[in-house]
């Protein structure tokens, strides 16, 4: 089985690597083709090991001696078990998917060759985050997933809000990246290692303090890069790039590695409840603060990035409870319907010509049947509407909150569930249905190619069927995971469930006859609800004036200071003293150029006068008789 986990391993470098050696000429579809192909090697080689892992079986490989220093000793070694399998399979079925989805968006595009090498390159990096053994392979892919997010966010770099919205995810998730690297220190530090099974074991041994400090700083690097508060600016700003690196990147891969991070290190979380509890009301904090900004924008691509943002919150919530298996239920989920959400964004951006104003379309279901029903149900998946994949798990979450008597953390929850739902729909009515406003634009829409619907079709399916598979993930990853189980009785959790689902189709509802083209005056009256011009519109639509104040109190003040610190130090003090020195040693020199004449009398006076004064610098070390 090793070289089934090698292939999925690797499969998509030699992919990368093949792109990248037409990186620099004309569009090539066979690069496409190529790395799509190797993509699903990938994958092939991903439900192999899905089908052989059990309880007893993992397949642990160790693939060369890595650092040898003094009394750090660490293999570059990977993993397939239970919970790795599941991100492999994760992973590559997206992936893949979104690669040939990419061949038909980026058909037009310059820089064809290039992306599909850059891609490429981060599947291989996920992969690696995914399948190591240790927390510094963990590192190593965590940090190779953000240089690719930061060439593929910026893949249109000419642009230079491309260039800025690369350069803010970069930078945020470096930030973060600092925590997460010191609390390996320090998990080095106490346990003198870092492979999971060694720190894992002996974790209960060091002092509860220090687990403290690690898996808040852990969690720290978490936050960036699944874009919790206050670290999360960066995720909307990120749709600058393609719409295929959002489905792949921004909603099913590298924003859920916090999430994966937390559920890997879930034995260190558990001795620590205390911060679990906080990842929890954070996490529920931001499901209800992003679905609020989602509610009033205009733009395609953040309404659903904004959706993503929140469903992350929900994902901390389970882990945070202590329901690690949860957590990545809802991962798993909501990678399916999530990233043909983006899909279907990227059809109707191309029937647009990259419109993303939702208010410039309508109407656009005639042209588009099968993007809207895609998107429909995807949407549908998303408000956690039974029989779709969403109900399950985020249900789940729910009821975890309930059981574990967090009633505020529940309720929160409960209301996010009916704002996904009402902006969910609020984009499904202005887009698709009612009347058709992007002809005053001079917008003629059109369907996708029929191989790029064909790539989000089989999302579509695992976003109607995935959460049928409850019981058989349960029963597979809690062979790693705690087997948590909520604790709620049947009366109640029927009761649960009852007006979960009821809020969740009240939002729909709302949506669907407050965007209705056709009203009743009455019924008009009742639901025509127009925030528009108010201080709470101005609040949501300014996404709580944060990036505001990041600009005005972080940003702006740093670029002062470095400017002070330019002219003021570098230039005054550290440039000037170098340039100092260097003058003073070119003066000396040019001083003493006059010894050099190449004249033999000269020459010998200052050999004369160079004994004399050797003599007298040894005269007094000369002993007396």
């Amino acid at each position: 089985m090793e070289k089934y986990l090698y292939i999925a391993l690797f499969a998509p470098l030699v992919g990368s690597l093949f792109a990248a050696f037409f990186g620099d000429r004309p569009k090539n579809i066979i690069t496409g083709i190529v790395t799509s192909g190797l993509l699903f090697v990938s994958w092939v080689a991903s439900m192999v090991l899905l089908f052989y892992v059990d309880g007893k079986t993992v397949v642990h490989v160790t693939m060369m001696d890595w650092i040898a220093a003094g009394n750090f000793d660490l293999d570059f070694g990977f993993i397939a078990d239970q919970v790795s399998v599941i991100m492999m399979v994760v992973v590559t079925t997206v992936s893949t998917l979104v690669h040939i989805y990419s061949i038909g968006y980026m058909d037009h595009d310059k820089g064809f060759n290039r992306y599909f090498s850059y891609l490429s390159a981060f599947v291989f990096s996920m992969m690696v985050l995914v399948m190591s053994d240790n927390f510094l392979g963990l590192f190593i892919g965590w940090e190779g997933v953000g240089l690719c997010s930061w060439l593929l966010i910026g893949h249109w770099y000419h642009k230079e809000i491309a260039a800025w919205s690369a350069n803010e995810a970069f930078i945020m998730n470096r930030i973060a990246d600092l925590g997460m690297l010191i609390g390996i220190f320090l998990i080095y530090w106490n346990i003198g290692s870092l492979n999971y099974d060694i720190v894992f074991k002996e974790i209960v041994n060091v002092d509860i303090f220090t687990v403290t400090l690690i898996g808040i700083l852990l969690f720290i690097g978490a936050m960036g890069k699944s874009a919790q508060f206050p670290l999360h600016t960066w995720l909307a700003d990120a749709m600058e790039g393609p719409t295929p690196v959002s489905a792949l990147i921004h909603a099913a891969t590298m924003v859920t590695a916090g999430v994966y991070l937390v559920i890997r290190a879930n034995e260190v979380f558990a001795l620590i409840p205390d911060v679990g509890y906080f990842i929890a009301c954070l996490g529920a904090f931001v499901a209800i603060f992003a679905a609020s900004m989602a509610l009033v924008n205009n733009d395609l691509k953040r309404i659903i990035a904004y959706s993503t943002l929140s469903q992350l919150g929900y994902m901390f919530v389970a882990a945070g409870l202590g329901a690690y298996w949860i957590a990545l239920f809802h991962l798993m989920t909501h990678a399916f319907f999530k990233s043909v959400l983006f899909l279907g964004a990227g059809n109707v951006m191309h029937a647009m010509n990259d419109e993303l104003n939702i208010q410039k379309m309508g109407g656009l279901g005639k042209s588009m049947k099968w993007t809207m029903i895609i998107m429909s149900i995807a949407s549908l998946a998303l408000a956690g509407i039974w029989p779709l994949a969403g109900f399950f798990s985020k249900d789940k979450i729910l009821e975890v909150a309930f059981s574990e008597h967090s009633y505020i953390l529940w309720g929160m929850l409960w209301v996010g569930a009916g704002l996904t739902a009402f902006y969910s729909f609020r984009l499904v009515m202005l887009v698709f249905f009612g009347e058709k406003r992007y002809e005053k634009y001079g917008y003629h829409p059109h369907e996708a190619y029929p191989y790029m619907l064909y790539a989000m079709l089989p999302l579509a399916i695992l976003a109607v069927i995935s959460g049928f598979f409850e019981h058989s993930f349960i029963d597979y990853v809690t062979q790693v995971l705690p087997a948590y189980s909520p604790h709620v009785e049947s009366p109640t959790i029927y009761i649960l469930i009852f007006i979960t689902l009821g809020i969740a189709l009240s939002g729909i509802a709302f949506a669907v006859f407050r965007y209705l083209p056709i009203k009743t005056k009455i019924f008009d009256q009742l639901i025509n609800i127009n925030i528009r011009g108010t201080k709470l519109y101005s609040i949501l639509k300014n996404q709580y004036f944060i990036p505001q104040f990041y600009e005005n109190y972080i940003c702006k003040p740093y670029e002062r200071l470095s400017q002070v610190a330019w002219k003021e130090i570098d230039l005054k003090i550290v440039d000037a003293t170098v340039d100092m020195i260097a003058g003073m040693i070119y003066t000396s020199g040019d001083k003493s150029r006059v010894m050099q004449s190449g004249n033999l009398s000269k020459n010998l006076r200052w050999m004369v006068i160079g004994l004399v004064v050797l003599l007298l610098l040894a005269l007094p070390n000369i002993p007396s008789s």
